[in-house]
């Protein structure tokens, strides 16, 4: 089933839905840290500064949690940083801003360049499903902290968590989408196939975080083998989901022992 690389079209394609939609999260990022602008030159270096400021907030924050935890309070935070709680609240309205902030950091700065570089590497398919499964198991294995207060503490923020999962799901889906058009196969489950995708590994990662069953390799073997048995259903069918109800792949019946 594996095809020999053409990954050009599909990366650029993956890349560019990527930038496109990581936008909206760095819209909700940037919008409650500079006022509007006039031409007033004072103004303006202000809004930089505290964009700046801002930004080293954010950083050492991403410090304090991975090493106090994903419970980490403002007071805490803000010690670990080497500021009072005061100064964080005259970059953040509330904790949930700032926990905000973090997610959008954490997913541009480590699991966004990760996924896009696998999506650029030149694999065939299945090595690029299993390349794009173990950075997403890999990168929450080696930051378990800054996940769970980027996806499942109690200020986690539900807007900017869709957002994430968009940015993820656009650029797989960008990426099946060139795919099944190299084989002149339908394209139109593309957005259902990426969304399962993304769901089903964020669900399982979340639950092995809690309590780990295999060690992350074979974590990322057992989804690949999982998904790519999908992925492999899709293109024997054409991407045709009423030809694959039609026709579906069988499977050898047990046989019964004497």
């Amino acid at each position: 089933m594996a095809t020999p690389p053409r990954p050009a079209g599909a990366a650029r394609a993956a890349v560019n839905a990527a930038a496109i939609l990581t936008r909206e999260i760095e819209q909700r990022l940037l919008a409650p840290a500079v006022d509007a602008v006039a031409s007033d030159g004072r103004k303006q270096r202000w809004a930089r500064h505290k964009q700046a400021r801002r930004t080293e907030l954010i950083l050492g924050t991403m410090e304090a949690v991975r090493a106090l935890g994903p419970e980490a309070g403002m007071d805490e935070i803000a010690a670990h940083v080497g500021v009072s709680k005061t100064v964080l609240y005259r970059y953040f309205t509330d904790k949930n801003d700032l926990a905000a902030a973090v997610s959008e950091a954490f997913i541009q700065t480590t699991l966004l360049p990760g996924l896009t570089e696998a999506l650029t590497e030149e694999l065939d398919d299945f090595e690029l499903v299993r390349a794009v499964i173990g950075v997403y198991v890999r990168t929450v294995a080696q930051n378990p902290n800054l996940y769970r207060y980027s996806v499942t503490t109690e200020h986690s923020d539900p807007g900017m968590l869709a957002a994430a999962v968009r940015v993820f799901a656009g650029a797989i889906e960008s990426t099946l989408h060139s795919r099944l058009t190299d084989r002149e196969a339908e394209t139109s489950g593309a957005a259902t196939w990426a969304l399962v995708m993304i769901g089903g590994v964020e669900l399982t990662v979340g639950r092995w975080l809690d309590a780990p069953w295999v060690d992350a390799d074979q974590l990322t073997d057992e989804l690949t083998m999982l998904l790519w048995g999908g992925v492999a259903g899709v293109i024997q069918a054409g991407g045709s989901a009423s030809d694959f109800v039609a026709a579906p792949p069988r499977i050898s019946p047990i046989l019964n022992e004497e």
